[in-house]
C-alpha cells in the first residue's frame, strides 16, 4: 500500500515540474533564432501576413486624417520646388481604393492664374493712353486618375477661361489622354494633350516663370493637339516624339499630319546635381495644314541652386500656332532668361526677348524687357507675381506694362 502512495505522489510531481523544463527548452531555442535572424541580411517583402491570433481592429490600416487636420497640414506646407504644380487640396480631393481594385487613386483638381495691369505708351500717363485690365488667363478643371502598378494613367481637364477667336466647345476641352509609364524610362500617350513645341511652349500654365510667354512661345507653341506621342528618359538624355493631326482646338478634322519632336541632352546627368542642371536640346514642329510648315528651335537651360538661366532661339518657315496656321510666314525670335532666388520663397526675375513676325518686312520687329517677382507662399499652390515690361516695336509706339498677379491650385 505504501508502495502505491509513493508511486502516486512521484507521478504528480513529475507532472508538475514537466510543463517547467519545456519552457525553459523553448525559450532557449527562440534565442537561438533571433541570433541567426540578425546575423542574415534584412529581407524586403511586398507583403506582410497578419499572424491570426491578432484582433481585428489591430489589422485595420491607420485611420485617414480628418478634414480638419489636413487643412491643417495645408497651413504648415512648406514647398522648396518651384518646378512643377503643388496643389493645396491634394489630400483631401485624393481618392485611395482598396487592394482588390485595378484604380490606385484618383485626384479632382482646379487651378487659377489671372492678373491686374496697368499699359500705358512711352509718351505719357494722361488717360487717352492708359488702359487698365483684369486677364484670367487660365481657370482648369482636371481630374486625373492611376491605376496600380503603374499600369497606366489618365487625364480629362476643361478649360473654363475664355478664348474670343474659339468658340465654348473648342475652348472646353484641354487635355484628355490616357498613357502608361510600364515601359521602364518611358511613357507612350494616346489623346489631346500639349506637345513640346520649343522649351517655354510645352511648359504647362502653373509654372511659367512670368505672367505671359516669350514671343516665339506665344506664337509658336502653347497649343494642344490630338494624337499619339512616346517620350523617353535617361540620365544623359531626354527625348520625346509625336504624331499629331495639324488641327488646333478640335476646329476642323485632320486637316493634315503633323511631327513634333524634341531632344534634350543633359551633360551633367551622372554628377547627382553636383555642379547643377544643364540641358541642350533641339525641337522641331512641321507639317501640312492648307500648306507645307516648319519651326525648327534650340534651347538651353542650367539651374544651380538659386540660379536659374535659359534661353531659346527658334526659326518658321510657316506655322501652326495657337492662333492658326499662319500660311508661308517666315519669323523668329529669341529670348534669353536669369533667375535668382533672394530667399526660400521670393525669386528675382529678367528676361530679353526679341521676336521678328515676318521677315518680309523691314523694320518690324518688337523687342520685351521684362523684370519679375515672384513670391511662392506655398510653391505653386498659391504664388504672387508682380512684372514690369518695357515693349520696344519698331512698327508702332512703344509701350509699357505693369501687371500683378495671382495663382491657386486646388
Amino acid at each position: 500500500m505504501k508502495k502505491k502512495i509513493l508511486l502516486v505522489i512521484l507521478a504528480i510531481i513529475f507532472i508538475a515540474i514537466n510543463p517547467v523544463f519545456a519552457a525553459r527548452k523553448g525559450a532557449k531555442t527562440v534565442e537561438q533564432l533571433d541570433e541567426v535572424v540578425l546575423e542574415s541580411p534584412e529581407e524586403q517583402t511586398d507583403s506582410i501576413e497578419v499572424p491570426q491570433s491578432v484582433s481585428i481592429t489591430e489589422q485595420r490600416a491607420p485611420e485617414e486624417k480628418t478634414l480638419k487636420e489636413k487643412l491643417q497640414d495645408v497651413y504648415h506646407l512648406e514647398v522648396e520646388k518651384y518646378d512643377k504644380p503643388t496643389y493645396l487640396l491634394e489630400d483631401v480631393f485624393t481618392h485611395k481604393f482598396d487592394e482588390n481594385s485595378i484604380m490606385d487613386r484618383t485626384q479632382l483638381w482646379a487651378g487659377y492664374n489671372g492678373d491686374i495691369g496697368l499699359q500705358f505708351n512711352q509718351d505719357g500717363l494722361s488717360h487717352e493712353h492708359t488702359t487698365n485690365h483684369y486677364d484670367i488667363n487660365t481657370i482648369n478643371v482636371g481630374y486625373d486618375g492611376f491605376l496600380k502598378n503603374n499600369n497606366a494613367d489618365f487625364r480629362v481637364m476643361i478649360n473654363i477661361a475664355p478664348f474670343s477667336s474659339r468658340n465654348v466647345i473648342q475652348n472646353l476641352f484641354a487635355d484628355m489622354y490616357v498613357a502608361t509609364n510600364k515601359i521602364p524610362h518611358h511613357r507612350l500617350l494616346v489623346g489631346h494633350s500639349r506637345p513640346p513645341v520649343g522649351l517655354e511652349g510645352a511648359y504647362g500654365p502653373f509654372v511659367l516663370p512670368f505672367i505671359a510667354r516669350s514671343q516665339i512661345s506665344r506664337n509658336f507653341g502653347t497649343v494642344r493637339k490630338l494624337g499619339a506621342r512616346a517620350s523617353g528618359s535617361y540620365s544623359l538624355v531626354d527625348y520625346d516624339f509625336g504624331v499629331y493631326s495639324s488641327d488646333t482646338y478640335f476646329q476642323e478634322f485632320f486637316p493634315g499630319a503633323e511631327f513634333i519632336g524634341r531632344v534634350d541632352l543633359k551633360p551633367l546627368g551622372k554628377t547627382d546635381g553636383k555642379y547643377g542642371k544643364l540641358l541642350v536640346g533641339t525641337s522641331m514642329d512641321a507639317g501640312h495644314r492648307d500648306n507645307n510648315f516648319c519651326v525648327i528651335g534650340a534651347h538651353v537651360q542650367y539651374d544651380y541652386k538659386r540660379f536659374m538661366a535659359n534661353f531659346e532661339w527658334a526659326n518658321a518657315n510657316g506655322y501652326n500656332g495657337p492662333s492658326g496656321h499662319s500660311v508661308d510666314k517666315h519669323a523668329s525670335g529669341f529670348y534669353a532668361t536669369l533667375g535668382y532666388m533672394l530667399t526660400k520663397k521670393l525669386q528675382l526675375l529678367a528676361r530679353y526677348d526679341e521676336f521678328d513676325p515676318n521677315h518680309e518686312i523691314d523694320n518690324n520687329k518688337s523687342r520685351e524687357y521684362s523684370v519679375g517677382l515672384n513670391y511662392f507662399i506655398k510653391g505653386q499652390g498659391l504664388r504672387l507675381i508682380l512684372n514690369y515690361v518695357f515693349c520696344q516695336n519698331e512698327a508702332a509706339k512703344d509701350s509699357h506694362r505693369i501687371m500683378l498677379g495671382t495663382q491657386i491650385l486646388l
